[in-house]
């Protein structure tokens, strides 16, 4: 059997369990040390975070080669046009290669968002808009880097889904546990 745990993440938080710094990291709100993160969210991330302890299971969730989708709530700067929308759906030019091709759409604002610490920085005159985003790689800071590339920066990121899992009637700072 193999145990999963399924952590909203707080902005701010490391994906780790311990720091040298002193900075927040995931032993703030998991007691269980014998869980390990399968893919890792930066620090200025929020959302879902799936932790386990079965090795398998972990390699089949962070290995590209498997496909499995992951699903971003982003709040850009700006209106995105559709233009822009299109580039993300047939992948971009990074300084690491080309993405594979994405699913990516206009959203309102997620009605079931909590509000982040500290606030996003918003500028008066430049309005955000909201995407929905579903990639099946896993690059270090790949949606920011995605949506730089295509003119419209990233505010703020959710993680909304990893393959069947979503943080769905889980609070920021909460957790579910499943046993498999």
């Amino acid at each position: 059997m193999s145990k999963i745990i399924l952590l909203n993440k707080p902005y701010g938080v490391l994906c780790q369990f311990t720091d040298k710094q002193g900075r927040a990291t995931l032993a703030d709100y998991i007691n269980d040390k014998n869980v390990y993160a399968a893919g890792r969210l930066d620090r200025d991330s929020e959302g879902l975070v799936v932790l386990t302890d079965d090795g398998k299971l972990q390699h089949k969730i962070t290995d590209p080669e498997n496909k499995m989708d992951k699903t971003y709530w982003v709040q850009l700067e700006d209106e995105i046009s559709n233009n822009a929308l299109q580039a993300l759906r047939e992948g971009v030019d990074l300084k690491d290669g080309r993405t594979r091709e994405a699913k990516a759409k206009r959203i309102n604002e997620p009605a079931t968002l909590w509000p982040r610490q500290p606030p996003i920085r918003q500028r008066k005159h430049i309005p955000t808009s909201w995407i929905e985003l579903t990639i099946r790689e896993g690059r270090n800071r790949q949606v920011r880097r995605m949506t730089a590339a295509v003119g419209f920066p990233t505010l703020r990121l959710i993680r909304y889904r990893v393959g069947s899992w979503t943080i769905d009637g889980i609070k920021c700072g909460e957790f579910v546990m499943l046993i498999r």
